[in-house]
């Protein structure tokens, strides 16, 4: 009887097993049945191990990873699945719910002719519709990326934009340096697995695992060039925030200087001493105009500078 968090499916010889959430004692159980490797099962019991791939003489232990988006979080997050494939035996092992796995595991469970489709030539093909589905999965987070990457365009060249654009870029650009890094190690594994000549690998495979391939490194080129787009928006808001940062002190500038000579007038005649015609009826008026006129002057001779 499958335990809790195991699954299976069956067509022919050919068994793909499913376990989420594995119990020690049934993985030891497993490779004993079928010659797994003790370094294998420790790995899949342990969390976060480096992508790779591990060749025996009737088997192949393969550890992969894939972006997915945490909306709780809001940062993209890795997640993990190991997969062992021998002759008529795919299994994969995760923690945790992986949906593109899940969605490819309940649709072929439920559909005969999709099961057929994917398990009537062999454990290399299931493999390979397996990493297929795993890894179509990162072209909606890429969609979603790229449209939030030209809203954020849009709002940091708008002029009436008042929200600080710097939180929200920064965000976005962790997201995309974290989607890279999951990635990156993908591209070699998935090469290898390409290259690898087994009884259930083919060469007849090599064409699919070859557009798995080319799949893998269009997800690297459009991160690629994601992030040359959110580090040139980084430059340019931070260049707009300087440029209003720098208008706003020659404005204040300008007021210093305005006001020096204004604060001389008002502060000469505030003095306790006798200056002349101080004691005139006219001399506020007097004052008065000399002031308007030098604040006239002086932003006069600014806007002919063009300084403001």
């Amino acid at each position: 009887m499958p335990t809790k968090g195991t699954r299976s499916i069956n067509l022919g010889k050919l068994t793909w097993l499913d376990i989420q959430d594995p119990e020690p004692r049934l993985l030891h159980k497993i490779a004993q049945e079928h010659g797994f490797h003790e370094l294998d099962i420790e790995d899949c019991l342990s969390d976060n191990q480096r992508s790779k791939i591990d060749e025996y003489d009737d088997y192949l232990f393969i550890i992969l990873h894939i972006a997915y988006y945490d909306k709780r979080k809001q940062r993209v997050i890795s997640e993990e699945i190991d997969i062992f494939i021998k002759n008529n035996m795919l299994i994969t092992v995760h923690w945790g719910s992986i949906k593109p796995l899940t969605d490819l595991f309940d649709k072929a469970k439920s559909s005969a002719a999709l099961r057929k489709e994917i398990m009537s030539h062999g454990s290399g093909f299931l493999l390979y519709e397996v990493i297929d589905h795993l890894y179509s999965s990162a072209f909606p987070m890429l969609d979603t990326i790229e449209r939030n990457l030209t809203s954020l365009e849009r709002d940091v060249f708008s002029l009436n934009q008042k929200r600080d654009m710097l939180k929200d870029i920064l965000n976005l650009k962790k997201n995309i340096i974290g989607f890279r890094r999951i990635i990156a190690p993908q591209r070699s594994v998935i090469a290898q697995i390409e290259h690898k000549n087994k009884k259930f690998l083919p060469h007849t495979l090599e064409i699919y695992f070859d557009d798995v391939v080319d799949k893998i490194e269009k997800i690297w080129s459009t991160l690629e060039n994601l992030k040359e787009l959110v580090e040139s928006l980084q430059d340019t808001n931070e260049s707009i925030i300087s440029h209003t940062t720098n208008n706003v002190i020659k404005i204040l500038t300008v007021f210093s200087v305005v006001m020096l000579p204004l604060t001389f007038l008002t502060g000469l005649y505030g003095m306790n001493v006798s200056l002349p015609a101080a004691e005139s009826n006219s001399v506020f008026m007097v004052i008065v105009v000399i002031m308007v006129v030098t604040v006239a002057s002086m932003l006069g001779f600014f806007r002919y500078k063009r300084w403001i």
